[in-house]
């Protein structure tokens, strides 16, 4: 009997950290949609991890298509600058990182060329962050 409560107990401790840690990435999904602006559209996606703290990493995985504009944005909690990202391609050759623009908020990019593409985000250890929700939305340019 005591077994039963407890296992009972524990998956609702459960479901209502998964239902917590959801709500908190959809705040933040719709807090970094504000930077998709009017030119872009959304790629249908949200990319997202809990992240624990700034030694973990969220890896996400697209493919970037030639001759297209896009606008990457990465968010982690209330205000910009929180979420450190980098992108690579196939063979890990480092494209872009916002680390080195302030861990600026979005990056709008050309490729000429069809690329997969590694995305990396990270909570800034220098923010004081703790844990959070990353969140990466693309956005593409109507030609």
């Amino acid at each position: 009997m005591k077994k039963t409560i407890y296992t009972s107990l524990l998956i609702l401790a459960i479901a209502g950290f998964t239902n917590t840690t959801k709500a908190q990435c959809d705040s933040i999904a719709n807090l970094c949609s504000k930077h998709i602006i009017a030119q872009f559209i959304s790629d249908g996606q949200s990319y997202r991890s809990l992240l624990l703290n700034s030694e973990e990493t969220a890896e996400f995985h697209t493919t970037f298509f030639g001759e297209t504009t896009y606008r990457l944005a990465a968010c982690s909690g209330k205000t910009d600058g929180n979420l450190v990202f980098s992108i690579s391609d196939q063979d890990g050759h480092l494209l872009f990182t916002n680390k080195n623009h302030s861990n600026a908020p979005y990056w709008d990019f050309k490729v000429k060329s069809t690329l997969e593409c590694t995305i990396n985000a990270q909570l800034d250890a220098n923010k004081n962050a703790g844990s959070g929700c990353a969140v990466i939305l693309i956005g593409f340019k109507q030609k």
